[in-house]
C-alpha cells in the first residue's frame, strides 16, 4: 500500500527551496464544470452554446463559453462546505439544462463526445484567441470537444501553490483513476477508461506539471512554454495541476467530467482535504519524499488506462497494485482532515458506492454491452447529468 507519508529516502528538507506561507483562515473549494450540448433527439453533438448561454445569461458570472461552440462552462461561487457546494452545482445544471432544453438540447456531462464529431470544427470563432490556437496547433484543436472538471483549493499565495503543488503530484494519477469516464471517443472503444487523459496530453503544455525547486523555477516553467510557442498564454498553461494564473488557489485539472454530483463532491473533498493534509506536513517540516518522474508518468498512464477497475502504479515504488487499494489509501490519508470538515461520511460512502458499483467508465461500458448501441451511452450519460 502507498505510504508517502512514511517514506524512507526524502529531499532532506521540507520541500527543497519551495516555501509556504502559513495559512491563517480554512480552506475553501470552488469548481468548474463543462458540458458538451447535444441534440435531444440524435444525440450528437450541436454547436449551440451561443443560444443556450443567451438563454441562461440570469447568471453572467457563473456560466461561460468554452473552446467550442459545442461545448458550456459552469463556475461556482467559492464555497466552505460540501453542502453548500453541492447546491452550488445542482442549481447552476438545473439551469443549464433547462436553457438546453429550450433549444432542443440536452446538456451532456461527458469528457468526449462519444461518437465522431460531424464536419468542420465549430470553435468559439468570436474570440481571436481560438482562430491563432487552430491556426497554431492544428489537428490538436480537435480535442477541445473534450470536458474535464477544474477543481480550486485556496486561498494562499503562489508560493505556498508551487509548494503544495509538488506534493499533490503523487496522487493525480489517483484522482485521474477515480475521474476515469471517457473510454469511447470517435465512436469507438479506446482500450482507456480515460482517453481524454491520454489525448489532452498531446498538447505540448499539457500533462504532469514539472517539480519545482523554488517559486522562480516554475514562473521560468511558464515563460518556457510562452517563449517555446507551445501555449499562446498563461490560459494554455494546460498541466493537469497549476497554481492558477487567475485565482488565489491551487487548480486540479486532471479528472475526467463526470455526470454524478456525488462524484463532482467527492472530488472536491478529496482535493481539498489532501492539500489541508500536505500544507501540515510542510508546516511541520516534514521532508518531501523522493519521487521518480518516469515512474509516476507511468503511474499516470495507468491510471488513464485501468481506471477504477483495474491497476494502477505506486507512484514511489512502481509497484502494481489495486486501483481500488490506491484510491482508500488516499482516502485513509485525508481521512483525519474530512472528519474534521464533517465530510467523512460522505466521502467514504461515495467511494464505496464506486467501487461497489463502477467507474464511470465502467457505467457507459455496461450501457453499451446492452444493445452495442453508442446512443444508448448518450442517453445514460444525459440522464445521469440531469439526475440533481
Amino acid at each position: 500500500m502507498i505510504e508517502p507519508g512514511n517514506s524512507t529516502t526524502s529531499t532532506g528538507s521540507a520541500d527543497n527551496g519551495v516555501h509556504a506561507t502559513p495559512l491563517t483562515a480554512p480552506l475553501t473549494v470552488g469548481v468548474e464544470e463543462e458540458f458538451l450540448l447535444v441534440d435531444a433527439r440524435t444525440f450528437r453533438v450541436v454547436p449551440a452554446a451561443p443560444l443556450v448561454l443567451a438563454t441562461a445569461a440570469g447568471l453572467p458570472h457563473e456560466v461561460h463559453p468554452e473552446g467550442t461552440r459545442y461545448q458550456v462552462e459552469i463556475s461556482t461561487p467559492v464555497a466552505d462546505s460540501a453542502p453548500a457546494l453541492r447546491e452550488e452545482l445542482a442549481t447552476l445544471r438545473r439551469t443549464l439544462a433547462r436553457a438546453a432544453r429550450a433549444h432542443g438540447c440536452r446538456l451532456l456531462a461527458a469528457p468526449s463526445p462519444v461518437v465522431a464529431v460531424e464536419g468542420p470544427l465549430h470553435l468559439t470563432d468570436d474570440e481571436p484567441r481560438q482562430r491563432e490556437q487552430h491556426r497554431r496547433f492544428g489537428a490538436l484543436t480537435d480535442t477541445l470537444v473534450s470536458c474535464g472538471r477544474h477543481i480550486h483549493v485556496g486561498t494562499f499565495d503562489v508560493d505556498t501553490a508551487v509548494a503544495v503543488s509538488n506534493r499533490v503530484r503523487p496522487w493525480l494519477p489517483t484522482l485521474i483513476a477515480l475521474a476515469a469516464n471517457s473510454p469511447f471517443w470517435g465512436g469507438r472503444d479506446t482500450g482507456h477508461a480515460s482517453w481524454r487523459a491520454m489525448a489532452w496530453s498531446g498538447w505540448p503544455s499539457a500533462g504532469l506539471p514539472p517539480h519545482f525547486t523554488s517559486t522562480a523555477h516554475f514562473r521560468r516553467s511558464v515563460q518556457t512554454l510562452l517563449g517555446s510557442g507551445a501555449a499562446l498564454d498563461t490560459k494554455m498553461v494546460y498541466w493537469d495541476l497549476r497554481p492558477s494564473g487567475h485565482w488565489p488557489t491551487l487548480e486540479i485539472r486532471a479528472p475526467d467530467m463526470s455526470p454524478d454530483i456525488d462524484t463532482a463532491i467527492l472530488q472536491a473533498e478529496l482535493v481539498r482535504a489532501l492539500v489541508a493534509t500536505l500544507l501540515r506536513d510542510i508546516a511541520e517540516q516534514r521532508p518531501e519524499p523522493v519521487l521518480r518522474d518516469d515512474v509516476l508518468h507511468l503511474a499516470r498512464w495507468r491510471a488513464a488506462h485501468d481506471g477504477l477497475e483495474g491497476f494502477g502504479l505506486d507512484p514511489y515504488t512502481g509497484a502494481e497494485l489495486p486501483a481500488a487499494d490506491l484510491a482508500e489509501a488516499l482516502l485513509d490519508l485525508v481521512a483525519p482532515e474530512l472528519a474534521a470538515s464533517g465530510e467523512l461520511d460522505h466521502a467514504a460512502k461515495t467511494l464505496g458506492g464506486l467501487l461497489r458499483d463502477g467507474s464511470g467508465a465502467h457505467r457507459q461500458r455496461a450501457a453499451f454491452a446492452r444493445r452495442g448501441d453508442l446512443t444508448d451511452v448518450l442517453r445514460h450519460l444525459a440522464d445521469e447529468t440531469e439526475n440533481f
